[in-house]
């Protein structure tokens, strides 16, 4: 069971959801206007879904604020013509998004993978050349230290690390990562993976690699050792 924020100003789609996600067992707080969100609680939820365009605060800004207060997983319910905004809407923290209209399983496959991968544990470190993975925490370091990624952009290195050497196409990534295929989310990817050079090119490291019309590979040697 997990608990989970829904903010739509449709309440048809808030009720639906709601429905939907209940049957499986989580909790679902739904709020219709946004300006009503009690931003002081907003830590408590394992998972939120975020409309874009809302009336009184639009989507994306809210994504950011709701950001500097969780480090859950935020998705975003989104319209088809919506989609050149989600660019800004990745690099805010939100870690995903889900196109309306959406099928029910689609929606349900999608939830479970982002709170499957929440809540995964680890036992062991990986060293990847100068990149450390600290899996049981989650964490990314360089030359010890710690690069501030979302989620996302974590599995995404941790995934590639893992696989090192091979490569591996966008719907590839995301079947793996996130745990279904979407051909309609590939440049969630994109982003995402530009975000993350952007991070590693202040330590002047570039582990991710493009290959051109295939997809992308990590470049680095591995090693794993036990944690302490």
């Amino acid at each position: 069971m997990a608990k989970i924020l829904v903010v739509d100003d449709d309440r048809a789609i808030l009720d639906m959801i709601g429905t939907i996600l209940s049957k499986d067992g989580h909790l679902i707080t739904k709020v219709n206007n946004p300006l009503e969100i009690n931003m002081e609680k907003v830590s408590l939820y394992d998972l939120i879904l975020l409309d874009i365009m809302m009336p009184g605060i639009d989507g994306l800004i809210l994504c950011a604020e709701m950001r500097k207060l969780v480090d859950c997983p935020i998705l975003f319910l989104t319209a088809k013509t919506e989609e050149s905004s989600l660019v800004n809407g990745l690099s805010l923290g939100a870690d995903d998004y889900i196109c309306k209209p959406f099928g029910v399983m689609e929606l349900r496959a999608r939830v479970a993978a982002h709170i499957r991968r929440d809540r995964r544990d680890h036992s062991v470190r990986m060293i990847v050349g100068r990149v450390c993975f600290h899996l049981s925490s989650r964490q990314m370091v360089i030359d010890d230290k710690e690069i501030s990624l979302t989620k996302s952009e974590y599995d995404i290195c941790e995934f590639l690390a893992k696989n090192r050497g091979q490569v591996f196409s966008k719907e590839q990534i995301l079947e793996h990562v996130f745990g279904f295929h979407s051909e309609s989310n590939d440049n969630t990817i994109t982003t995402h993976i530009k975000n993350i050079r952007t991070k590693l090119s202040c330590y002047n490291c570039m582990p991710i690699k493009t290959v051109w019309g295939i997809g992308y590979k990590w470049d680095e040697q591995i090693r794993e050792e036990a944690a302490h």
